[in-house]
C-alpha cells in the first residue's frame, strides 16, 4: 500500500508535463502562423498604398485637363441661349407688325359661329396695341392695330345685339300659365323653368359681355340688353293677354294642356287653377245676376270678366317673368349694374300693368257715377290678388328705385279708395232707393232691391279681409263708432288689425241691412192692401234671413249684432200676425156676435133669419174675395207658405165648423144651399190654393 501510494503521484506529474508540452507546441505553431500572416499583410498594405498614390496622381492630372474644357462649354451654351432668346424676341416683335394683316380676314368676317377664334384674334390685336403703346407710340402700326381693335369691338357689340335679338322670343302663354298655375291636389308643385335663351347662345352672350366689361371698357351693351329683354317681357305679357281674349270666352278659365302631358302618371287630375279661382267664379255668377237685374248687356260683362281674369293672371305672370329675367341678368350683367339694369328692364311691362290697373279704377269710378255698383265688384278679386302677391312683388323689385317700388302700393291705395267709396255709396243707395209704384212686385214677392243688396253682400264673404281693409283704409271706424282695442290704435289705416277689419265690415253689413229694412218699410206703404203689405215685408225679411243663413253672412253679422237672427224672426212673425188679421173680416161673420137666442122648435123672426143669412153671405163673399185676391200673391219659401196656409186653415175651418154646428138645427131659409155654399173641407181646399198663381 505504501509503495502503491507513492507511484500514483509520479504518473500524474508525467502526464501533466506531456500535456503542457503539447499545448506549448501548439501555441508556438499558432504564433508562427500569425507572424507569417502579418508579414503578408504588411506586403499587401504597401502594395495598396502604392496603387492609391498612383491613382491620386492620375486623377489630379485628369481634373486639371477637364475643368477648363467644361468652363468653355458652359460659356458656349450660354451664348447659344442668348442667341435663341434674341431670335425669339425678334420673331415676337416682328409678329406685332403682322398682326393687322394676319387677323384682317377673321375680323372682317365677324365672330358669328367662331367666337373663341374671334376672341383669340382680338387678344392678339390687344397685345399689339399694348406693345406699340409701350415701345413705339409714334409708329403708324399703332394706329392700324387700334383701328382694328375698335372694329373688332364694334362687331362684338353687334354680335351681342344680334344674338339677343335673334334668340330672344316671347314666352308662350301656355308655358306662362304652367309656371303660375296651382294644382291643389298636388302636395309638391312642379316648378316650371322659363328658359329664355338656348344654353349655347347664353354662354356666347355671357362670354361677349364679360369681354366688353373687362377689355372693351363699354357699358352700352347693358342698354342694348335691357331694351331687347324689356321688349320681350312686355310681349310675353301681351301674348298672355291675347291668349285670354281668344280662348277664355269659349272655354271658361284658360288652362295649360302642357300640365297634363307632363304629368303622365296623373291623367285624371283636375285642371290646375290659380289660387282663389272658385271664389272669383262665384263673384262672376253673382255679378251676372246683378247685371241681369239691372238689365245690363251680357256680352259686355263677359268681355269685362275676361279682362279682369286676364289682368289677375298678368300680374302673376309679371312676377314670375321678372324673377326669371333677374336670374338671367345675373349671369350677363356686372354685379354693380344689375339692379339698375333690372329696374330699366321691367319698366315698360310694369308701367303697362299699372296703367291697365288705373283704367280699371277709372272704369269703377265711372260705374259708381252711374250707380252701377255691380261693376265695382270686379275691383275685389284684383285687389285681393294684388295684396296676396305684394310681398313677392316687393321681393322681386328689391333694389330698384323707390319710384318703381311705389307703383304697386299706389295702385292698391287707389283701388282701396274707390272700393270704399263704392261700399259707402251702395249703402246710401239702398237707403235712398225711391219708392216707385210701378217697380213694386204685384204679388208681394221679394223686391229686386233686396235681392241685389243680398247678392252684393254675399260676395263680401269671399273678400272679407279685402273689404274690411277698404273700409279701414278710409279710417271709417269713427263713422261706425267701432270701439278700438288699445293695441289697434294708430294714426294710419294700415295699423288696423284683421279682427278690427272684420268688425268694421260686420258693422257695414248691418248698416246696409238696416238701410234695406227702412227702405222696405217705406216701399210697403205703396200697397193699399195691408195684407199684401204684410206679405211683401214677410217675403223680404224671410229672404234676407234665409240668405244670411245659407251664405254664412249671419256669422259675420253677429260679430257686432248678436241678436240679428232672432230679430229677423220676430219681424217675420209680426208680419204673419199682420197678414192673419186680414181674415178677421171673414171669420168675424162666424162669431156669436148678434146671433139670435132661440129655443129648439121656436120659429125665428124675419130679422133673426136675416142676421143668419147676412152672416153666411158675409163669410161666403169674404172668403171668395180673399181667396181670389190672395191666390195671386206669392210666398216663394215653401216652408213659410205651407205654415201660413196650415195655420190659416186651422183658424178658419174651426170657426166655420163651430158656426155650422150652431146653425145646424135652425131653419132660417127655404133655400139653405144658397147660403151654405161651402163645406169645411171645401174651405180648406180654397185656402190651400192661396199664394199659388198656377192654381
Amino acid at each position: 500500500m505504501g509503495i502503491l501510494s507513492r507511484m500514483i503521484p509520479t504518473e500524474d506529474a508525467s502526464a501533466r508535463k506531456r500535456e503542457i508540452e503539447e499545448k506549448l507546441k501548439q501555441e508556438q505553431e499558432t504564433l508562427s502562423f500569425i507572424r507569417e500572416n502579418l508579414e503578408k499583410s504588411d506586403q499587401l498594405t504597401k502594395g495598396m498604398v502604392s496603387i492609391l498614390s498612383s491613382f491620386e496622381s492620375r486623377l489630379m492630372q485628369l481634373e486639371n485637363s477637364i475643368i477648363p474644357v467644361h468652363k468653355q462649354t458652359e460659356n458656349l451654351q450660354r451664348l447659344q441661349e442668348n442667341v435663341d432668346k434674341t431670335l425669339s424676341c425678334m420673331d415676337h416683335v416682328i409678329s406685332y407688325y403682322h398682326v393687322a394683316k394676319d387677323t384682317d380676314r377673321i375680323i372682317r368676317e365677324g365672330p358669328t359661329g367662331r367666337l373663341d377664334e374671334y376672341l383669340a384674334c382680338i387678344a392678339k390685336i390687344q397685345k399689339a396695341v399694348e406693345y406699340f403703346q409701350d415701345n413705339n407710340p409714334d409708329s403708324p402700326e399703332l394706329n392700324t392695330v387700334k383701328a382694328r381693335f375698335e372694329k373688332g369691338k364694334e362687331l362684338l357689340e353687334a354680335e351681342f345685339r344680334n344674338l339677343l335679338t335673334r334668340y330672344s322670343k316671347p314666352v308662350p302663354p301656355i308655358l306662362i300659365l304652367d309656371a303660375i298655375s296651382v294644382d291643389e291636389e298636388l302636395e309638391v308643385q312642379e316648378e316650371v323653368v322659363l328658359e329664355h335663351l338656348p344654353e349655347a347662345v347664353l354662354q356666347d352672350i355671357i362670354c361677349i359681355a364679360g369681354w366688353l366689361v373687362e377689355y372693351g371698357r363699354n357699358q352700352d351693351f347693358m342698354n342694348v340688353y335691357f331694351q331687347i329683354r324689356s321688349n320681350q317681357l312686355d310681349r310675353s305679357i301681351k301674348g298672355l293677354k291675347e291668349h285670354f281674349r281668344k280662348n277664355s270666352a269659349s272655354s271658361g278659365v284658360p288652362y295649360s294642356p302642357a300640365v297634363q302631358t307632363k304629368r303622365k302618371d296623373t291623367p285624371t287630375k283636375k285642371v290646375p287653377k290659380r289660387p282663389g279661382y272658385d271664389h272669383d267664379l262665384r263673384v262672376k255668377l253673382m255679378t251676372d245676376a246683378l247685371t241681369e237685374k239691372h238689365g245690363g248687356a251680357a256680352g259686355k260683362d263677359d268681355v269685362l270678366d275676361i279682362e279682369i281674369d286676364s289682368y289677375i293672371h298678368c300680374i302673376s305672370a309679371f312676377v314670375k317673368l321678372a324673377q326669371s329675367e333677374y336670374a338671367l341678368l345675373l349671369e350677363i350683367i356686372p354685379e354693380h349694374h344689375q339692379k339698375k339694369t333690372f329696374d330699366s328692364l321691367i319698366q315698360e311691362a310694369l308701367d303697362n300693368l299699372m296703367l291697365e290697373g288705373d283704367n280699371i279704377v277709372s272704369a269703377a269710378r265711372r260705374a259708381i257715377m252711374r250707380h252701377d255698383y255691380s261693376a265695382v265688384l270686379t275691383i275685389f278679386p284684383i285687389l285681393r290678388h294684388l295684396k296676396m302677391n305684394k310681398s313677392e312683388f316687393d321681393s322681386t323689385l328689391q333694389g330698384t328705385a323707390a319710384s318703381t317700388k311705389n307703383k304697386l302700393p299706389t295702385l292698391i291705395t287707389s283701388m282701396e279708395t274707390i272700393g270704399a267709396k263704392a261700399l259707402e255709396e251702395f249703402a246710401d243707395s239702398i237707403k235712398n232707393d225711391p219708392d216707385k209704384e210701378y217697380n213694386m212686385p204685384k204679388d208681394g214677392t221679394v223686391h229686386e232691391l233686396t235681392s241685389n243688396a243680398i247678392l252684393f253682400l254675399q260676395q263680401l264673404l269671399d273678400f272679407q279681409e279685402t273689404a274690411g281693409a277698404m273700409l279701414a283704409s278710409q279710417v271709417l271706424g269713427d263713422t261706425y263708432n267701432i270701439p278700438l282695442d288699445p293695441r289697434e290704435s294708430s294714426s294710419s289705416a294700415s295699423s288696423y288689425t284683421s279682427e278690427f277689419n272684420k268688425r268694421l265690415l260686420s258693422t257695414y253689413i248691418c248698416k246696409v241691412l238696416g238701410n234695406l229694412q227702412l227702405n222696405l218699410l217705406s216701399k210697403s206703404k205703396v200697397y193699399e192692401d195691408a195684407a199684401l203689405r204684410a206679405i211683401f215685408l214677410h217675403n223680404n225679411y224671410n229672404y234676407i234671413l234665409k240668405s244670411l243663413e245659407k251664405s254664412e253672412l249671419i256669422q259675420l253679422v253677429t260679430v257686432t249684432q248678436k241678436r240679428a237672427e232672432s230679430l229677423y224672426r220676430e219681424l217675420i212673425e209680426q208680419q204673419i200676425i199682420s197678414y192673419k188679421s186680414s181674415w178677421f173680416k171673414v171669420t168675424e161673420h162666424l162669431s156669436e156676435k148678434n146671433m139670435p137666442v132661440f129655443q129648439p122648435g121656436t120659429k125665428l123672426k124675419d130679422k133673426e133669419r136675416q142676421i143668419i143669412k147676412d152672416k153666411f153671405k158675409g163669410f161666403n163673399d169674404g172668403l171668395e174675395e180673399l181667396c181670389k185676391t190672395q191666390k195671386g200673391w206669392a210666398i216663394p219659401d215653401k216652408e213659410q207658405r205651407d205654415f201660413i196656409r196650415r195655420s190659416q186653415k186651422t183658424v178658419v175651418s174651426e170657426a166655420y165648423r163651430a158656426f155650422l154646428q150652431r146653425c145646424a138645427n135652425i131653419s132660417f131659409t127655404k133655400n139653405p144651399e144658397k147660403y151654405h155654399k161651402y163645406h169645411p173641407e171645401h174651405v180648406e181646399q180654397m185656402i190651400e190654393k192661396l199664394f199659388d198663381t198656377s192654381a
